[in-house]
């Protein structure tokens, strides 16, 4: 819209009030010059409340890389340092979730009976769900309208990789919600770092990450997730800075040779590494989910990357001393109507039945 529009439509407002005897004074060029000010105003302050900024996190990444237990530990994590958090579960093959969801896909579209009506597996299913979604964004964009005005956004994505690298549904559906609804989003991918200790999965994850971040065209933040657990694998090759760094990938082809498999496709190998190196794209942040520091730090990095910093909001910075400091995920799930109460590290204590 040209600058110079709403000035237009105000002075023909004004100029159509004159005629009524109720704005306009030819005598008074002052009092037209408030009328035409105040107008105005009122105009942007119209504009302004329909473009409300909102926050959030798109949580991708491949199936066991911590997604679910991420949005439950996260959303408990901003709420202690004072936002209201509202979780999108677009998963439709999740049925246990351990957080209390603001939107369920589920109330949409199923995999089960995707899977059950048109003969497909576990991965056409979810294609076929989120092309479901894209054309019926108008649901989601309904149900997420009443959360705009003061909550913050995680949306919780199935752990399909191709839906983020390869197909367009998904992304699409995620464009077209920021574009209606004003939304900053970045999206947080999650590699388990457990994939550090082998170099061939690790280059894996490389061009997983640099793929979907070209696909996406969002702002981004790789994430190696559960590296409390990182030394149950072994000790690694290098130390952990090359592998968040991801520079100097040619060092990782010495380790491969040392496997006789990886040694016969050390050739692709090294051409993957300079993709990667030539794009300069990737790197990673480390994450202990039960750890307040570790999250505390994601969550400034994220603030930085969607905005979420600069806007000005109140209690944007993290506070660390809201949160105890034995802070442990906690949350609850259901299971086909069995209750469970999870602790930390997503141990079931007991389960109950929901009713006496």
């Amino acid at each position: 819209m040209p600058w110079f529009e709403p000035v237009v439509t105000a002075i023909r407002e004004l100029s159509s009030s004159s005629h009524h005897g109720l704005a306009g004074n030819s005598e008074n060029p002052v009092a037209n010059l408030s009328s035409l000010t105040l107008i105005l105003s009122k105009k942007e302050a119209s504009n302004l409340e329909r473009k409300i900024m909102v926050f959030g996190q798109i949580v991708i990444g491949p199936p066991g890389s911590g997604k679910t237990t991420y949005c439950n530990g996260m959303s408990q994590f901003l709420e202690l340092i004072g936002r209201k958090v509202a979780v999108i579960n677009l998963d439709p093959g999740n049925d246990a979730l351990p957080y209390e969801c603001a939107v369920n896909i589920e109330d949409l579209i199923k995999l089960s009976d995707v899977m059950n009506e048109h003969s497909l597996g576990p991965n056409g299913g979810l294609v076929y769900c989120m092309d479901y979604l894209e054309k019926n964004i108008d649901w989601l964009e309904a149900k997420l309208k009443p959360l705009l005005k003061d909550h913050y956004l995680l949306f919780d994505f199935p752990g399909q990789v191709e839906l983020f690298f390869l197909h367009e549904n998904a992304k699409m559906a995620i464009m077209e919600l920021m574009k209606k609804l004003n939304l900053r989003l970045t999206a947080v991918h999650l590699v388990d770092a457990h994939l550090c200790s082998d170099p061939g999965k690790y280059v894996s994850a490389l061009l997983l990450s640099l793929s979907t971040m070209v696909h996406l065209e969002l702002p981004h933040v790789n994430v190696l997730s559960k590296i409390d657990l990182i030394e149950s694998y072994g000790k690694l090759a290098f130390n952990l800075d090359f592998y968040t760094d991801a520079n100097d990938l040619s060092y990782l082809q010495y380790c491969l040779d040392q496997d006789p498999c990886a040694a016969k496709y050390r050739k692709l190998t090294k051409e993957l590494c300079d993709i990667v190196e030539d794009y300069s794209l990737v790197n990673f942040t480390t994450l202990d989910i039960q750890d307040k520091e570790s999250v505390g730090n994601l969550v400034k990095l994220i603030d930085k990357t969607n905005g979420y910093i600069f806007a000005g909001i109140e209690g944007s910075a993290v506070e660390f001393s809201k949160i105890a400091p034995s802070w442990n995920i906690r949350g609850t799930c259901f299971v086909k109507g069995i209750k469970m109460d999870i602790s930390e590290g997503g141990n079931i204590k007991h389960e109950r039945s929901p009713h006496p």
